[in-house]
């Protein structure tokens, strides 16, 4: 083998570059941040340190609640040790139409949306009834880790 063909590399698959997740230290992570508790994104509610024996590590100990489910996770952590961090994006998106059970929504930059499902809770009924009213609703959209939701509603301002 040349050694120009040692150097030829053929990959199959290329992205952007945009992770769905980044590794930070255990006891670096802060309350009201986020992490990722079996391979769900969460937003940190408590924590607290431990400290172990005379060898052992520090350990944090973790309670924190899915960002979609609303469930409540823990988990135990040595506290040098790297936990991932999801990459949460919250967009804020004017809702044009609700067709079958998604809302049809566009981005400021005019880009249609048209993948996210209308909530199935109280919020969902909300937004379903505002807009049957006739008003000019603007939905927050919350995404981490390939899932995205509609977390929150406001009437858009006139003029806009």
């Amino acid at each position: 083998m040349s050694d120009d063909e040692q150097h030829q590399h053929n990959f199959e698959q290329a992205s952007a570059g945009a992770s769905l997740t980044f590794p930070m230290q255990c006891s670096a992570l802060r309350k009201n941040g986020h992490v990722v508790i079996k391979g769900r994104p969460c937003k940190i509610v408590e924590m607290s340190t431990s400290k172990t024996g005379k060898h052992g590590h520090a350990k944090v100990h973790l309670v924190a609640i899915d960002i979609f489910t609303q469930k409540k996770l823990e988990d135990i952590c040595p506290s040098t040790h790297n936990m991932d961090v999801p990459n949460v994006y919250r967009n804020e998106y004017q809702l044009v139409n609700i067709d079958d059970d998604f809302l049809n929504l566009m981005s400021a930059d005019g880009n249609a949306k048209d993948d996210v499902k209308v909530p199935e809770d109280a919020l969902g009924k909300e937004i379903t009834s505002n807009f049957e009213e006739g008003k000019d609703l603007l939905i927050t959209i919350v995404s981490a880790m390939g899932e995205e939701q509609a977390i929150s509603w406001k009437e858009a301002p006139r003029g806009a």
